[in-house]
């Protein structure tokens, strides 16, 4: 494991959009740290014990603002307005059709060009271990209709688990909304070393089909048989390299799952271990899917791919695990709905614990 980069709050203190933004510190009582910054809503570091309570940081992140803004654009983000692909950016609602900003072509992705993943959130720390993160999305902004004020809360609690909340309200008009955390972990504290010895459960028993272009279609497939069954733990390298044309789409995993749980209450999503540190991480949510991503476009190019402490990302040094509604629900009427009617609020949670094995 290495020593964990020491983030200077003034390497994030600068002025985006005419907004300040900053670094924030949560701690608990356990010596366990999260630093987040309000641009894009970025966790930044997660510093956690290995089984023999040495602090390690199990997330890739960067250094200062300038490199966050040159970096990845999804990492460590909260994603809004709405995450995941939509089908050639567009959709359809109440009769009126709506183009969203096409960013990576033919779809929309992650809330567009300027999604939250690039906006300055008004930043309110409430306490030691807790942070509160606000935006209003505008009425078309990025194509999307409706105002939309969101509310985040970010809380550390003496368990080591990190609990993102939101409430968000369709303020003058029927919209649709989407949210989700695009945290990259690596629970071996290496954040440059493979995660494909890491070990995870899903709880799904079906995914959703992809396109060619890595849409949802619609159908869901049964996991049994396939390199996507990870109801009993498996490695990630394990079946990576199998013949499975989502597999190649892919790169490896990149793949949504219908998580066999009840609607709207906060379950099991997932299960990590990494057995070199002991590290165990366990991800619930409120909502339906989780999308699973093996870090497979990390390439360890500068100035996007380097990190922390000059540490270069590099293809499957990271997974994602991204509780969601699904994507492209709002072109599928068969999936669970994404639309808010006027007064209508969106709920949800994320908690990501960490233990030991």
């Amino acid at each position: 494991m290495t020593k964990p980069a020491d983030l200077r709050r003034e390497a994030f203190r600068t002025t985006i959009d005419g907004k300040p933004v900053d670094l924030f510190t949560l701690r608990n009582r356990n010596g366990a740290v999260v630093r987040i910054t309000n641009y894009g809503a970025k966790i930044e570091q997660i510093l956690v014990p290995d089984r023999d309570g040495v602090l390690g940081d199990v997330v890739q992140g960067y250094d200062g603002i300038d490199p966050v803004v040159n970096g990845q654009p999804s990492m460590g983000s909260f994603i809004g307005r709405y995450c995941g692909r939509i089908a050639g950016g567009r959709f359809t609602l109440d009769g009126v059709e709506h183009h969203t900003t096409v960013n990576s072509p033919p779809n929309t992705l992650h809330g567009g060009t300027r999604g939250s993943r690039f906006r300055v959130f008004a930043a309110r720390q409430l306490d030691e271990s807790s942070l509160e993160l606000t935006y209003v999305f505008q009425d078309g902004e990025e194509g999307f209709p409706g105002t939309l004020p969101v509310r985040l809360v970010y809380a550390l609690d003496d368990a080591n688990a990190l609990t993102i909340a939101w409430t968000a309200v369709a303020a003058d008009k029927a919209t649709v909304a989407n949210f989700t955390d695009h945290t990259f972990f690596n629970l071996s504290g290496d954040l440059g070393s493979s995660i494909l010895d890491h070990v995870a459960t899903v709880q799904g028993n079906r995914y959703l089909a992809l396109d060619a272009a890595a849409v949802p279609t619609g159908e869901t497939v049964d996991v049994a048989g396939t390199p996507f069954d990870f109801r009993s733990p498996a490695a990630f390298g394990a079946r990576i390299g199998a013949d499975h044309p989502m597999l190649a789409l892919g790169k490896g995993y990149d793949l949504h799952y219908v998580v066999d749980k009840p609607t709207g209450a906060l379950g099991l999503h997932a299960r990590v271990v990494h057995s070199g540190s002991g590290r165990v991480l366990e991800v619930r949510s409120t909502e339906p899917g989780l999308q699973l991503y093996t870090g497979n476009f990390l390439e360890g190019k500068a100035p996007r791919d380097v990190g922390k402490g000059g540490t270069l990302y590099t293809r499957h040094s990271a997974f994602c695990l991204e509780p969601s509604h699904f994507p492209n629900a709002v072109n599928l009427p068969a999936f669970p709905s994404t639309v808010l009617r006027p007064g209508q609020w969106y709920t949800g949670r994320i908690v990501y614990g960490f233990g030991i094995a």
